[in-house]
């Protein structure tokens, strides 16, 4: 994978983010950002379990977990461990009490083959020696108890044959994403058409920028690192639930941003954008909108490509049709900058980890779904289906 790294350009700090729309180039130098909102992680160990042995395979590892417990206030929750290469081979559930109320929720499962979203292989993100394995992140809404079991499953649930045992290190991160009142700021609207700039290139949305949704940007890495261009999008669902409003989605972003850096290890968010079920883009990994940043959503291939998460689980609950026009609006603009229909198809090198091997060229839809390039459910059996209808709105877009 072949990136660079920069200090000093292509950030948005305004809270609403007005561009024209030229090809990406050298930006102006910016003005301090505004106080990130607060937060903070808090781990817990996991610790064996009691477990009805008449239920085990003989030989089986002990359940792991957390026994109900009060903490201090979080929104967000993941089980992480320390080496991002084995594979969490189990079931990951959690309950938790609202805050105020005092109830708890039922048991909720966590998305325990999350290892295809991530930095490349060989790359110097995914080879820092910081990145753990991690379940994806669940948003839970204010709480301030929870419980958490992990049960080691075999790979044929149907033997009697004993589960592989559990990662080492496992420990439940509870993720309080800051202060409420740093949502993000609405952007005026923008015209479609006004800001055309070439034949081919769509309108530029609406996009929250990182300042607007509340990033601290001491979290992340300093400096920048970029891809040659952008030639295709993958899409992805984010499988955090889909129990939050609008007016939370901010905080979501900035429960998951924290949780990608600080529980998994990783630079700064992993995608390159974000979008929620109201249809309201936001900026995702620093360094500039308009660039091709390189990211950390799609293992093999995020070198000239990006990544756009729409916020929620879709496996079964179908994407909202703002969210789903969101996705063609953003990605008619942002391929179209590098020259690409979003109806055609193009050739990514693949670099390794996941479907194909080291060096494969795969003939791929610029519009993408994450499946595509890697074995998974990502993103989602109905955000998958309605990639047909982004593909022929965003090529409308472009004005084809």
């Amino acid at each position: 994978m072949r990136g660079f790294l920069a200090s000093s350009i292509g950030v948005t700090s305004a809270a609403v983010l007005v561009l024209p729309l030229a090809a990406p180039g050298p930006a102006a130098a910016t003005p301090a950002a505004a106080p990130p909102a607060s937060g903070s992680t808090q781990s817990l160990p996991l610790a064996p379990l009691a477990r009805d042995r008449a239920t085990a395979a003989p030989g089986t590892a002990p359940d792991q977990g957390v026994t109900p417990r009060t903490v201090r206030p979080f929104s967000l929750v993941g089980v992480v461990w320390d080496d991002p290469r084995t594979e969490l081979r189990g079931g990951v559930q959690v309950r938790t009490r609202a805050t105020g109320t005092g109830a708890w929720s039922g048991w909720q499962d966590l998305e325990t083959h999350n290892a295809d979203h991530a930095a490349d292989p060989g790359s110097a993100e995914g080879a820092s020696g910081r990145v753990r394995g991690a379940t994806a992140p669940l948003w839970v809404g204010d709480s301030d108890g929870v419980e958490v079991r992990v049960r080691p499953e075999p790979a044929d649930p149907a033997a009697r044959a004993a589960a592989p045992p559990l990662p080492a290190g496992l420990r439940l991160d509870l993720v309080d994403p800051g202060d409420e009142t740093a949502r993000a700021v609405p952007e005026a609207e923008v015209l479609p058409g006004q800001e055309r700039a070439k034949p081919y290139v769509g309108p530029r949305p609406s996009i929250v920028t990182r300042r607007g949704w509340g990033a601290d940007e001491g979290l992340r890495e300093k400096g920048f690192v970029y891809t040659k261009k952008v030639k295709a999008a993958f899409v992805h669902h984010t499988a955090t639930g889909n129990g939050y409003t609008c007016a939370q989605s901010a905080s979501v972003i900035r429960g998951i941003y924290r949780y990608h850096v600080k529980s998994m290890g990783w630079r700064d968010i992993g995608y390159n954008f974000l979008v929620d079920k109201c249809g309201k883009v936001y900026e995702g990994r620093a360094g500039g909108v308009t660039k091709p940043v390189l990211g950390a959503h799609t293992l093999g291939f995020n070198s000239d490509s990006m990544g756009v998460a729409v916020l929620g689980t879709f496996s079964s609950k179908k994407p909202s049709a703002a969210a789903v026009r969101a996705v063609a609006r953003l990605t008619a603009w942002k391929v179209g900058l590098y020259g690409m229909n979003p109806r055609g198809k193009t050739y990514l090198t693949s670099a390794g980890g996941g479907l194909y091997r080291k060096g494969a060229k795969v003939h791929l839809n610029v519009i993408s779904g994450h499946r595509d390039g890697f074995a998974t459910s990502c993103p989602g059996k109905r955000l998958y289906a309605k990639l047909g209808t982004a593909r022929t709105k965003a090529a409308k877009y472009q004005g084809r």
